[in-house]
């Protein structure tokens, strides 16, 4: 069976879950149509524990998933949202987006006749943020918001009793149950440091030259910013402006409005040089940018004195834990980094990646989190 005729059955069978009341976000939906496509439509009990694994959030949605799978794959079960309800039956069609000759009857409410039709979702994860329209843009935006940005593991100072025996030796623990046992030290205890996600700072390029891109790439940074990670956000333009606290709000559009609020320089002219030496005197070589993953989300283009880049490059990159360059342009076939600033900053980037996709941001997760 064909990878798309997969992913027409994933879509069906998520708005059945959505139908009967579980949440399915898009993304679990994209996951959740890889995961099939990689077992195989033939192994049902694959497909059974893959949707679990995805799709569920809760424990206690464990039954209904249950009866909307057997219903969805076998129909030898109604599935219904309460006791009260109607039982729903899930029948499924694949539909090329035509409607069929002769199907003049309406169907019933308590029956889901599924006509699956081609998902846009994957096409659009795909798209480039400056070719779509504006309905697409409000799309990937949500999709966006479906983002869990993480910074990579890092050594805490703090430790944590281990029950292995590795780590440092616990005095206090081993004599608290030598007492426990009239003395005797029978075990010993240990300790080990813990783990904390590293800092990640983002510095996004709000230049005329970005506009095609800078909004997507703020949203972007509002859902790091509010999904609980260690993240600062900074806008870059003539100037260097701190986001952080305008983009904690939940709502993104509210985020979004006061950050456009705050930012004067917003589509204007672009100075990285001058700017990153703003952040690394003021907050970044002293404290923010220390063992932190500082992600800058520009084209390239500088107006300033690439040598003066170049050397505010080499001070980040000397107490960052990685310097991670995002640059939308690089999507292109035929791109190659001829721009001032970015030569002159290239040589200072452990990543270079684009970011003009809501695929290619969801890379940029991978590579922040690695």
């Amino acid at each position: 069976m064909a990878d798309t005729e997969a992913d027409r059955l994933v879509v069906a069978f998520a708005r059945l879950l959505r139908r009967l009341g579980l949440e399915v976000p898009v993304g679990a939906t994209v996951t959740l149509g890889q995961a099939w496509a990689a077992v195989g439509l033939d192994a049902r009990d694959d497909l059974y524990w893959a949707g679990r694994v995805v799709v569920l959030r809760r424990r206690e949605d464990g039954p209904l998933y249950d009866r909307a799978f057997r219903a969805f794959w076998r129909g030898d079960a109604a599935v219904t949202t309460d006791d009260a309800a109607e039982p729903v039956t899930a029948s499924i069609g694949l539909d090329d987006g035509e409607a069929g000759d002769g199907d003049d009857h309406p169907r019933e409410d308590t029956d889901l006749a599924l006509r699956v039709r081609w998902s846009p979702a994957e096409v659009l994860r795909t798209r480039d943020f400056a070719a779509c329209t504006a309905a697409e843009l409000d799309e990937a935006r949500r999709l966006i918001a479906d983002l869990r940005v993480v910074g990579a593991r890092r050594r805490s100072r703090r430790h944590r009793p281990t029950r292995r025996d590795r780590g440092r030796p616990d005095l206090r623990r081993t004599v608290r149950r030598a007492l426990q046992r009239g003395g005797e030290p029978v075990t010993r205890a240990f300790r080990a440091p813990t783990e904390r996600p590293r800092r990640i700072v983002l510095l996004c390029d709000v230049s005329g030259s970005m506009e095609p891109y800078a909004r997507e790439l703020l949203r972007f940074a509002h859902t790091a910013v509010v999904g609980g990670a260690r993240v600062e956000a900074f806008a870059l333009g003539t100037r260097l402006t701190r986001l952080t606290r305008e983009l904690s709000s939940r709502d993104p559009d509210q985020a979004l409005a006061a950050a456009a609020e705050r930012v004067t320089d917003w589509s204007g002219g672009t100075r990285l040089g001058a700017g990153l030496r703003t952040f690394n005197d003021r907050w970044g070589v002293h404290g923010l940018a220390r063992g932190a993953t500082v992600v800058i989300l520009s084209d390239g283009w500088d107006r300033g004195d690439p040598d003066l880049l170049g050397s505010e490059m080499a001070r980040l990159r000397r107490v960052a834990h990685r310097v991670v360059w995002v640059n939308p342009l690089k999507a292109t076939p035929d791109y190659a980094p001829l721009a001032r600033g970015m030569a002159a900053a290239l040589p200072y980037v452990d990543d270079f990646v684009t970011g003009h996709s809501v695929a290619a941001l969801d890379d940029l997760v991978t590579v922040l989190a690695r």
